[in-house]
């Protein structure tokens, strides 16, 4: 597995992570057995970065990740990056304070069994929260007190993205990047690197329609966002397929489909494409089975993408996909 420096945090990480809110909640029932079983195939793969939350299922993903913690010991060489702020209710820009982080970062502490968190990010905020300095004064006092090691954002759009990169304690930015969501190549993936932020990208497969497993008679369970979140009822709806509209994103898969590499699977074409984008450090697809925790991490094992299937992704994108997302995030 091919590793990549994590921005300002001094950490080298996989470039295939694992998003753990699959094991948490929203995504339909899975085990405490299944989600243990789906970590051991991501780590035994090569994985070395974890990204969860502390409201992905009020904390049990936390709590699964930490038992996996005990189970590997500090030789596994493990990152967990977690996220704090969705706790607050309401959620508001008023609520990020030094003493809710004391409570939230506590709180995720017991739950991954860790004295000091490895990453915290701020979970997509409310956009004014960018802009207030007492925010970074007190994520570095937690810093400072030993509390966290570092600390990142979890945005939602390009300009929080570029906002955030231009702080000088900020060591990684997590925001949606795939074949159906380009602008962030635009301008955000060249200011990080500039300015030695790491870039974190979740939403991979766009909910699993880069899979291209999915036509207009799949159905998805009550307690799955893909179900309950797809006009943005619940969160933002970019966070479900990426917000692009169902039907038109299945039929853009089909096309995507056509391009991906013999002897590789759709999905493992959309994460090689991911990954060959400059600027890009570690993507963290999720996963329901352990068998799909393996062949996501063997996308870091396809060769660099050819610029004629480049040139391809490029098209579906502008013709089918761009006047639904790029404008808006």
């Amino acid at each position: 597995m091919e590793m990549r420096a994590l921005g300002r945090t001094g950490r080298e990480v996989s470039v295939i992570g694992l998003g753990c809110w699959q094991l948490g909640a929203d995504w339909g029932e899975v085990s405490e057995d299944a989600a243990m079983a789906i970590l051991d195939a991501a780590v035994d793969s090569g994985v070395t970065f974890l990204d969860t939350a502390d409201v992905y299922g009020d904390g049990r993903s936390e709590r699964l990740i930490g038992r996996l913690l005990a189970q590997r010991g500090p030789q596994a060489g493990l990152m967990v990056a977690t996220k704090m702020g969705r706790r607050a209710a309401p959620h508001v820009a008023g609520a990020y304070t030094l003493d809710r982080f004391r409570v939230w970062t506590d709180r995720s502490r017991e739950n991954l069994g860790m004295d000091t968190l490895d990453l915290v990010q701020l979970h997509c905020p409310p956009s004014e929260v960018f802009r207030q300095d007492d925010v970074y004064d007190a994520l570095d006092t937690l810093v400072d007190e030993g509390v966290m090691k570092a600390y990142g954002v979890s945005v939602e759009r390009v300009d929080e993205a570029l906002t955030v990169i231009a702080r000088p304690n900020v060591a990684s930015v997590q925001i949606i990047l795939n074949v159906f969501r380009r602008k962030p190549l635009e301008q955000v993936l060249p200011a990080a690197a500039e300015a030695g932020v790491g870039i974190i990208v979740r939403v991979p497969l766009a909910s699993g329609l880069l899979t291209g497993k999915f036509d207009a008679s799949t159905t998805f369970s009550a307690d799955d966002h893909r179900s309950y979140n797809r006009h943005g009822e619940a969160f933002d709806v970019g966070e479900t397929f990426a917000g692009v509209p169902y039907d038109v994103g299945v039929a853009a898969a089909a096309e995507v489909a056509r391009y991906t590499p013999e002897g590789a699977t759709t999905a493992q074409l959309a994460l090689r494409w991911i990954v060959d984008q400059p600027g890009v450090t570690t993507v963290i697809p999720g996963a329901s089975r352990p068998d799909q925790a393996r062949a996501n991490a063997a996308a870091a094992d396809l060769a660099p993408l050819d610029r004629q299937t480049l040139d391809a992704l490029e098209r579906i994108y502008d013709e089918r996909i761009r006047e639904h997302v790029h404008r808006r995030w």
